[in-house]
């Protein structure tokens, strides 16, 4: 799981918005932008844009990247010995392959919110 977007979180409180107002801003539901807030669904570029928008802050002020190249798996040994944390990293040619998910993720996500636009603008009319 990525960690929280403490930043992100913390502007939005001091701006006295709920998650439920940043998502209808952003036009998705206050469950996928929780999801964005908490860690566990990535923000996309265009997304940390909007947001910078909307809070009325630089986007410095909130950004907190994505990226993580460490995994830490806890052991869950039995008996006399006791389990450790161990830390992992990640080969080079892994890190490319996510690096291209990763943007073609954010390709898609930008398809989605530009298609969600489109169709609260139909619906409007």
């Amino acid at each position: 799981m990525m960690a929280t977007k403490t930043k992100l979180q913390e502007t939005r409180i001091k701006k006295g918005l709920s998650q439920e107002q940043i998502a209808n801003m952003l036009g998705m539901t206050q469950s996928n932008y929780s999801r964005k807030e908490n860690g566990s669904s990535k923000i996309s570029q265009r997304e940390w844009e909007k947001l910078s928008k909307t809070l009325e802050v630089p986007m410095e002020d909130i950004f907190e990247n994505d990226d993580s190249h460490i995994f830490i798996f806890q052991d869950h040994s039995t008996g006399n010995y006791k389990g450790i944390n161990n830390i992992y990293s990640i080969p080079e040619h892994i890190e490319q392959l996510l690096e291209t998910q990763r943007k073609y993720i954010d390709k898609l996500e930008e398809e989605n919110q530009t298609l969600r636009e489109e169709i609260n603008t139909l619906k409007r009319s």
